[in-house]
């Protein structure tokens, strides 16, 4: 699943889904036509589940013994995938319908049951020598499938604990998992924000989804108080939040230890097998680009009229939102001519899927709110919308539809094994998606305003997911090393970096208000670690490969639907360089900037000349 948000919300004057037609709906009974067949599927599982257990202590039997566990892993993964995400989107539908409610978590149990039985299954493997394993593999032609599934094993055999170890490892999960869920529940129930003015002069409570809206605003006062009040009130909580995120940390460190990695962030990117190098370049790189980012900060300042820019002056809008509206059947159009440089293929299939049952369109009563795309192995991807009539929107079909067509071609073209893809590649083929619409508004309008708006819209997309997610990733390489070196995680240390590294990306240009020293204490993505450079790396490489695919033509275009159909077939990196761009180094991060810096440019002359 490709989530870019979603929490359930009503509303009143809402559409149920009765009142939506057909048309604007997916289809998921192209996975089950009804829930009796969604049980047999349930039924199937759990029996293979329960043959593929009966194979514990069996594998280094012969060939035939591990070729079976690992074709029974695979169809035991292809009913489930497709259960769970059956059973998630039918609740998505609409979040109070009690049946599929049941259902998911039936789901999730039987999920639960599968894990177990298959626990065994790696640590077995990693017991047989890998010259075994090689015999068994020139010996027995259909094992020859797994052959990168087992190297890649064996790859990481030395971080792999024997059985009874691993076992012990999976069921303190619920428990080393504590302190991420502590700080869902901290952040998203118990915390509570004081009131403050919004646009209209009128009070409101402040909530994490006002925030965003109240930094948007006009108003340099409306600005100010939401940011003072958003982390006054994390301020009040800074020792315990302090204390849920050096706990994380030490989670974190203390499974790379007991793995034998060097560091934990080692350890989160041998995953990917993504040198710890790429980490580092990407640092660099932008480092070397804050200027930049300080040109963006004066000409915000200019353009804002102000003789200070602080960072509550960041989010506002350099251009007022566009008022055109964009009916969905446009947005089908607009996207559907963008697309052609990726082919002919490529843009029939979109055409073709856009049209016939992949997306469930329009906001309804219940319905899961934001954007995502999903599938499952054997039927068409899926997209959820909540679509308005605006240009935002449109950005969000193009992106939502970048990741479809990545899992289209990655199922039609690999097994099972390999059909999945890595988050390390998952943000490539959507923000691809939105760079060709980019360029294709961009190259089709002479309105000044329209031009300025598109140019601000993708400035704020790099600043945010390059330069913001970068500044990320180097705190959490700070907190790992600081506490791997016996340091303490105190709310003093934990504000003081984070306040540095606010300065150093933002000082030249901006005034670096005290409040933002404890942004850290709100930002759940540091609860999954070292994952938010994924997003950084993924804009890079996206861009890169558009600039190919718009200049270089069909070749490049080739190459990167080799990409998409690779799937998990290889490591991402590799997938990468073969499409024509090497994560290696730190050149498409550099690129990206340097279209960063001139994107700047064109926007200053526009607004300013």
């Amino acid at each position: 699943m490709t989530e870019d948000e979603g929490e359930s919300k009503g509303g009143r004057g809402l559409p149920t889904r009765t009142d939506i037609d057909k048309a604007y709906q997916w289809r998921l009974e192209d996975m089950y036509a009804s829930i009796e067949a969604w049980d047999t599927d349930a039924e199937a599982v759990l029996k293979d589940s329960q043959e593929l257990s009966t194979l514990a202590g069996r594998l280094a039997d012969g060939a035939e013994n591990l070729l079976k566990a690992l074709k029974l892993q695979d169809e035991i993964g292809k009913r489930l995938s497709m259960m769970f995400a059956f059973a998630r989107m039918r609740r998505d539908e609409d979040n109070t319908n009690a049946t599929y409610q049941a259902l998911t978590d039936k789901a999730m149990s039987i999920a639960v049951r599968v894990e177990g039985a298959k626990a065994f299954l790696v640590p077995e493997i990693l017991t047989i020598p890998e010259s075994q394993l090689r015999t068994y593999l020139q010996t027995n032609s259909d094992l020859g499938l797994y052959e990168f599934v087992l190297d890649d094993l064996i790859r990481q055999k030395a971080h792999v604990l024997p059985a009874e170890q691993e076992a012990l490892l999976a069921a303190a999960g619920e428990v080393t998992s504590a302190p991420s869920h502590i700080f869902t529940m901290f952040n998203n129930a118990d915390l509570k924000f004081p009131m403050v003015i919004d646009d209209d002069g009128e009070e409101i409570e402040l909530t994490h989804g006002r925030y965003i809206h109240l930094l948007e605003s006009t108003n340099q006062n409306v600005r100010k108080g939401a940011f003072e009040a958003m982390y006054k009130t994390y301020g009040q909580n800074r020792n315990t939040l302090a204390a849920v995120y050096g706990s994380s940390v030490k989670k974190d460190i203390f499974y790379s230890g007991v793995r034998k990695y060097e560091s934990a962030r080692q350890a989160a990117l041998d995953d990917d097998n993504v040198p710890v190098s790429v980490y580092d370049n990407l640092i660099d790189a932008v480092h070397e680009s804050l200027p930049a980012l300080h040109k963006y900060l004066r000409l915000r300042k200019r353009v804002l009229g102000l003789d200070e820019l602080h960072m509550y002056d960041i989010y506002t809008p350099l251009v007022s939102e566009m008022k055109v509206k964009i009916p969905y059947s446009e947005a089908l159009t607009t996207v559907g001519e963008a697309i052609a440089p990726l082919g002919e293929e490529y843009q029939r299939i979109a055409r073709q899927g856009m049209q016939s049952g992949w997306i469930d369109v329009y906001e309804t009563k219940g319905k899961t709110s934001g954007a995502y795309s999903w599938g499952a192995y054997g039927v068409h991807p899926y997209i959820l919308l909540n679509y308005q009539d605006s240009l935002d929107n449109m950005f969000t079909l193009a992106h939502e539809l970048g990741h479809a067509m990545h899992t289209y071609y990655s199922h039609a073209n690999q097994p099972f094994v390999y059909s999945g893809y890595t988050i390390f590649v998952a943000e490539v083929a959507s923000t691809c998606n939105e760079a060709l619409l980019t360029d294709y508004l961009l190259k089709r309008t002479d309105d000044r305003q329209m031009r300025a708006y598109l140019l601000n819209h993708h400035l704020e997309t790099i600043r945010g997911t390059l330069f913001r997610q970068t500044m990320f990733a180097e705190f959490e390489k700070l907190t790992h090393q600081h506490a791997e070196e016996g340091g303490a995680l105190t709310p003093e240390w934990l504000s003081d970096t984070y306040y540095k590294l606010n300065e150093e990306f933002f000082g030249a240009e901006c005034v670096v208000d005290r409040e933002i020293a404890i942004e850290w204490a709100r930002i759940p993505h540091f609860y999954t670690p070292f994952y938010v450079y994924k997003y950084a790396t993924g804009i890079s490489a996206s861009t890169a490969l558009s600039q190919k695919i718009l200049h270089e033509g069909p070749d490049a275009a080739s190459r990167y639907l080799d990409f998409l159909k690779s799937g998990g077939s290889d490591y991402p990196i590799e997938l990468l360089r073969k499409a024509g761009v090497d994560m290696e180094s730190p050149e498409p991060v550099r690129a990206t900037l340097k279209q960063f810096s001139e994107m700047v440019d064109e926007l200053a002359s526009i607004l300013e000349g």
